[in-house]
């Protein structure tokens, strides 16, 4: 193999891929990149057996087609510190020899059939979408995601679609964020799909242009997503979602309107006093004001209060300050709606076009 390729192009190949390359593994040949050059074409392959990536190098030509396995963290350090503006790879007799002008590094190389075969992108069961679109209901979603140990399916993001709208749901119990936009593509075969978080934010980092369209893949054990540059499959979480349409309030007896950015601003306030553990604040409504009050033995307590749109009865509710600032960061309009039934019931934000978010309060003494 021999390849002449941009070297910015080829670290940010290499630094999409090793996103998906686990530093240490119980298969060794996992901790490695895969090189693919054919027809002046430079593949990037890395896998954990969860996630694979086909991240293409644009800007390349190749004297010698062939292939080389080599150390993938060690490539992209070397070839980040390289000042040369284009890298030369060759490889033979069980090396791999990088080079950038009078610089250069000599990697020895796996047995590539030792490494596992990455899947390619095919068009059946794909739906079109604007990249910009996609990572907006991936942002919206996925932080919702649970991380501790507990129910799997909730480690990932759901993938539905329904109604002509493609859905993502995130979840971990305590909250959900819930973010669509309508498509025009017919979806009677695709099926609702548990993906895991890494996966779906990797789908997002090989975007490079929010006006380029991408394509998503569904397969009956993993999802595949398809951008200008490259090709991510991810395997799809095995158990039952929770019915998270049980979990939208239909009815609510308090409707509050107020601007986003301000309501972020007072709640940091009053958050700042609230412990470590236990986090708590309470959203009093009265007729056009709102009032929030935090407290704890060791720091103090702080309120603060802010104008909002509100004709009803007074009422409060409290929540985990984090959690609602975790939704408000991902606000995509100037004002939100906040609705809850009563102290105990869940508090629904809405805080987009087709984008809510529910809060389950908190019972504290007042």
């Amino acid at each position: 193999m021999k390849v002449l390729c941009d070297r910015e192009q080829l670290r940010e190949g290499l630094a999409v891929v090793n996103n998906v390359i686990p530093p240490r593994s119980t298969k060794p040949v996992l901790e490695n990149v895969c090189l693919v050059a054919s027809d002046d074409a430079l593949e990037l392959l890395g896998t954990d057996l969860e996630v694979a990536v086909r991240y293409r190098v644009g800007e390349v030509k190749v004297s010698e087609p062939g292939l080389a396995v080599i150390p993938a963290r060690v490539a992209l350090d070397f070839i980040r510190d390289l000042s040369s503006e284009t890298v030369a790879l060759e490889s033979a007799d069980g090396r791999c020899t990088i080079s950038g002008g009078s610089d250069s590094c000599e990697l020895v190389t796996l047995d590539a059939d030792e490494f596992p075969v990455v899947s390619r992108f095919d068009e059946e069961k794909t739906l079109t979408i604007q990249g910009g679109t996609f990572t907006r209901l991936v942002g919206q979603t996925a932080f919702a995601a649970a991380r501790e140990a507990g129910r799997y399916a909730m480690h990932g993001v759901l993938m539905v679609m329904e109604e002509g709208h493609l859905k993502l749901v995130g979840t971990d119990g305590r909250r959900l964020a819930l973010s669509s936009t309508p498509v025009d593509q017919p979806s009677e075969d695709i099926k609702p799909s548990i993906l895991p978080t890494k996966g779906i934010q990797l789908f997002c980092r090989v975007i490079e242009d929010p006006l380029d369209m991408v394509q998503l893949q569904f397969g009956e054990n993993q999802v595949g997503l398809k951008s200008k540059n490259a090709e991510i499959f991810t395997r799809l979480i095995d158990g039952e979602y929770p019915k998270y349409t049980q979990v939208v309030p239909s009815e609510t007896a308090h409707i509050v309107e107020a601007n986003a950015d301000l309501m972020g601003r007072k709640l940091r306030l009053v958050a700042n006093v609230t412990g470590d553990e236990a986090r708590a604040v309470r959203f009093k409504v009265e007729r056009d004001e709102i009032a929030m009050f935090g407290r704890s033995a060791g720091r103090g307590e702080a309120q603060a209060h802010m104008e909002v749109k509100y004709d009803g009865s007074g009422s409060s509710i409290s929540f985990n300050p984090d959690y609602v600032l975790d939704g408000l960061k991902h606000c995509d309009q100037e004002t939100l709606r906040l609705e809850f039934s009563d102290k105990s019931s869940p508090g629904k934000f809405c805080l987009g076009e087709n984008y809510i978010y529910i809060v389950m309060p908190i019972t504290i003494d007042t």
